[in-house]
């Protein structure tokens, strides 16, 4: 019972194993036999490593050469293979040229359909074999078709992929032994030893395709890894800017804000516009550190753009915020002034937090570099665009020195040339700052309408 069991067993790995090979076999040469794979020309990179001293005009043409020599041995063939027959008929003369031309075809057609091919030259084998039993002269099996129908398994396997060797040479003696039977012709005796020359061919075909599928691979490794270790380098170096921002910004922006909700409690019978200060820098401080944590997210995050989405609850602000923006710069004691013209509409994304960091910048310059002085926000709705005016007088005192300043204009000035617009940032006549920028707009036609309204 015991031993049947056992036997059924190996048969049926045996059929399994006999399943898998004539899946693989119907899969390499049957499906898809006659697709579409062109042969590329030289990559211009090999081609320089090979042939460095070849002119730049010559080098274009080059990069044809396999094609070309291809193409050549072709018409070899088909001139060697289609010659003159002195005495023979026309009827005999036309044969030799179809068979010259079915002999020809297949080393061209390796570029293009590499399977088809092999079937066609295999067809031109088995089409002399029948031929050298009823043709004079031919006489053996293993004549030039068989010749010609080697080399272009051998191009084949260089083109595909190796196990193709073993298929297409079980393929050809197979059909070739049955052919040569049947049709009663000589030279099976020579069998073994052009099945061992072939196969030796056929192998070192095989071996020089692994070898190049190899490099390949190894070329292909050596990117992965050399854009691996980039991406890791940039990921240690986004790391590092997030704790350094991390352990030093948000640790003074949270003094700042503790260190203002307790101070009216510390004096007693605070003035309510002290108080009201202290309230003013609390909410900046709090609302930097939110800022800085949603950056914080982006620097650390590997898809900046999937930590937008994850992070809903934190929108960018848009110009429909200036009107917070401007009481919180007059809590912190700049007195300034918003002027809106022009028909207001919905601005792209991109366009609307780009006004508001401008105007959010060129105000904190203002309160850092002229304490005292008024300032001016003009925003004009135009039909190509939006245009903003920033301007501020001259200090009324003496500005405390600003470390690690100087960043602002460069990132106003980034933002606007990233948009394609244009911005002008100087001095004013009365010893002030101005800084003016336009920011282009897309399929703006229609809004022409002019009005005013002040804030």
């Amino acid at each position: 019972m015991n031993e049947t069991t056992q036997t059924q067993g190996h048969l049926r790995s045996e059929a399994r194993i006999v399943h898998g090979v004539l899946h693989t076999l119907r899969q390499d040469l049957f499906v898809g036999a006659f697709a579409f794979r062109p042969l590329p020309p030289v990559d211009d990179a090999k081609l320089s490593r090979w042939l460095p001293w070849l002119p730049a005009r010559a080098g274009r043409l080059a990069r044809w050469l396999p094609h070309s020599a291809v193409a050549f041995l072709s018409a070899c063939v088909f001139l060697g293979s289609a010659g003159p027959s002195y005495g023979a008929s026309s009827a005999r003369q036309m044969l030799d040229v179809m068979l010259a031309l079915l002999m020809a075809v297949p080393p061209v057609l390796v570029l293009f359909r590499p399977v088809g091919a092999f079937w066609l030259s295999l067809l031109a084998f088995a089409v002399e074999t029948v031929g050298a039993r009823f043709l004079a002269p031919y006489t053996d099996v293993w004549g030039s078709a068989f010749v010609v129908h080697l080399i272009v398994m051998a191009l084949v396997v260089l083109r595909t992929r190796p196990r193709l060797a073993v298929e297409m040479w079980v393929v050809t003696f197979g059909l070739g032994t049955v052919v040569a039977v049947l049709a009663g012709v000589g030279g099976l005796s020579d069998m073994p030893p052009v099945a061992f020359f072939s196969g030796v061919v056929l192998v070192s075909a095989a071996a020089v395709r692994a070898w190049r599928e190899e490099r390949r691979q190894v070329v292909v490794t050596r990117s992965v890894t050399a854009e691996e270790r980039s991406r890791r380098t940039l990921l240690e170096e986004r790391a590092l800017i997030a704790r350094e921002l991390h352990d030093v910004v948000a640790h003074h922006m949270s003094v700042i804000a503790i260190q203002a909700e307790a101070a009216p409690y510390r004096v007693a019978d605070t003035p309510p516009e002290l108080a009201k200060s202290f309230a003013t820098i609390r909410e900046n401080a709090v609302a930097a550190l939110t800022e800085l944590r949603r950056i914080l997210g982006v620097v650390r995050s590997e898809d900046p753009e999937a930590f937008a989405e994850r992070d809903p609850e934190a929108p960018q602000p848009t110009l429909a915020s200036l009107d917070a923006l401007m009481e919180s710069v007059r809590g912190a004691g700049l007195t300034v002034e918003s002027v809106i013209t022009g028909s207001v509409r919905p601005l792209p994304q991109g366009v609307e937090l780009s006004a508001y960091r401008i105007v959010q910048e060129a105000l904190s310059n203002a309160l850092r570099h002229s304490p005292g002085a008024d300032a001016q926000v003009e925003i004009s709705y135009v039909l190509g665009g939006i245009g903003l005016r920033i301007v501020n007088g001259p200090p009324s005192r003496l500005a405390k020195p600003s470390p690690g300043a100087g960043h602002g204009l460069l990132g106003m000035r980034e933002r606007v040339q990233m948009l394609g617009g244009e911005m002008t940032a100087d001095r004013t006549a009365d010893g002030g700052f101005e800084v003016a920028a336009f920011l282009p707009v897309a399929n703006t036609a229609g809004d022409t309408s002019q009005g005013g309204s002040a804030a």
